[in-house]
This record gives C-alpha cells, sequence and structure tokens, in this order.
C-alpha cells in the first residue's frame, strides 16, 4: 500500500494505492507504480477491499491465502478440509444416529465404553467410506491428518477395531432403531429391501447334474430343435463354430 498527502482549506487529506515497485534503471532506484487507487483514506470502502481480498485469495491454495492475511504475530500450522465431513455429520445427526449410538447400550463383555468416543469413531469410518474409502489403518490416518472430524481430532486403527467389535455385538438392535427413525422420519412404506451380496454366497444340497464338457472346459453344445445328430457339434464360448 502506498499512501500520499493533499493540503487543502479543511486540513491534510491522505489517499491510499495499490502500488507496486518497479525498478527505474535511469533513477537508479525501485520506483512505485499505482495500480489501483482507493480514494480517501477516511471515505475508505473497506467491504469492497474485503471482496477484492477474498477474489485475490482464490488465485492461492487454501494455506497460502490463510498464511497472507495472518497477523503478524500468528503462525500457520497446516490446514484440511471440513466440508464433506461437515455436511455428513449433519446429515449423521439429522438421522439422529449418534444418539442411538449413546441409547444401544454398553458392550455385553468387557469392560465400560466411552459412547461419545465410539460414536464418533463410527462416524469417522462412515465419513471415510463415503469421502476417501480406505482400509482401517488407512481411515486412522485419514481422519488424524487428512480431514477435520468434528470431536475427534485424531485416532488410530486400534480405537477403530473396538469401535466395530462394539457394533458387531449390537448389529440386530441398532440396525432395527435405525431403520425405525429412518423411516418414521422419512414415512417410508417398505415395500423392497435392497442387501448388499458382495460377500454372500448360496449353496444347494443336491450337487448339480454332470454335464458333458469339451477338452478345454467348454460347454458342449446342445442340439437346436429340428437339427439332427449329424448337425455337428461346437463348444459354448467365444470363438465356437458349429461344423
Amino acid at each position: 500500500m502506498k499512501t500520499t498527502k493533499r493540503e487543502n482549506k479543511s486540513g491534510t487529506v491522505r489517499y491510499l494505492h495499490l502500488a507496486h515497485n518497479e525498478w527505474d534503471p535511469v533513477k537508479g532506484r525501485a520506483v512505485p507504480r499505482v495500480l489501483f487507487t482507493f480514494g480517501r483514506e477516511d471515505d475508505l470502502d473497506r467491504d469492497a477491499v474485503k471482496r477484492l481480498v477474498a477474489s485475490l485469495s482464490r488465485l492461492l491454495e487454501p494455506g497460502e491465502a490463510l498464511a497472507s492475511t495472518a497477523a503478524g504475530d500468528l503462525e500457520f500450522v497446516s490446514s484440511v478440509p471440513f466440508g464433506g465431513t461437515y455436511v455428513l455429520d449433519h446429515l449423521w445427526q439429522r438421522l439422529r444416529i449418534d444418539r442411538i449410538v449413546g441409547q444401544v447400550g454398553q458392550p455385553k463383555r468387557g469392560r465400560c465404553r466411552d459412547m461419545s468416543a465410539t460414536e464418533r469413531v463410527l462416524f469417522s469410518m462412515v465419513a471415510n467410506r463415503a469421502l476417501a474409502p480406505s482400509s482401517k489403518l488407512a481411515a486412522a490416518d485419514w481422519v488424524t491428518h487428512d480431514v477435520h472430524v468434528e470431536g475427534l481430532p485424531a485416532t488410530d486403527d486400534d480405537a477403530c477395531y473396538r469401535a466395530m467389535d462394539w457394533l458387531h455385538e449390537v448389529t440386530d438392535d441398532l440396525e432395527k432403531q435405525v431403520f425405525d427413525e429412518v423411516a418414521n422420519l422419512l414415512n417410508l412404506e417398505v415395500d423392497l429391501l435392497f442387501f448388499d451380496t458382495t460377500s454372500t454366497y448360496f449353496e444347494l444340497e443336491e450337487a448339480d447334474e454332470p454335464v458333458a464338457r469339451d477338452d478345454k472346459g467348454r460347454l458342449h453344445r446342445l442340439p437346436a430343435r429340428g437339427e439332427g445328430a449329424g448337425g455337428g457339434r461346437g463348444g459354448v464360448g467365444e470363438g465356437a463354430t458349429g461344423r
């Protein structure tokens, strides 16, 4: 910032300018070049200045923008994203899952648990799955270093596994209460349920009928209707042809 003064009948008036120093080879020194004039200091539009600073800050990384506007006695340390976990946390609370976790109760075995801490760890794992899916170990590192979770400045993989152990013990009760809360909140009529069958498989008590395969393990093609026994055979699979 560059300040200039001007004398008038009412006294001294100060003017503010945005200036940039440029080297003048003729004068042999740096000379300020005015880029923008803000006008009189006593009539400064501070809201306009704030908008200008905010606009220029968008050209910088968030950490750089904070460091450039921080007071001289403050030191910028770090910055982590907050928006994603903020939205998910409010949705989590809107569905009252935080309260339900606290109401389900203590584990059936072992020592008493800090349910507020358990709830925060469970939420952090849900947020991690939504925003940056990873393992429990990586999720703990994500919470500690890469994102801000309200009420959970840091965690570790042991805390995540302990929370999961508790979750397995109360799954039935927890799922029922969450379902009841969501159904009541959204006035749902449940006609269709979806299940994640990623790790699910089915078996029959009777073995499958043996099927004929060729020397490459491909199923033999059954004769088409009207096709005689001399119609040839072909393997079922890519590149199979009848002869």
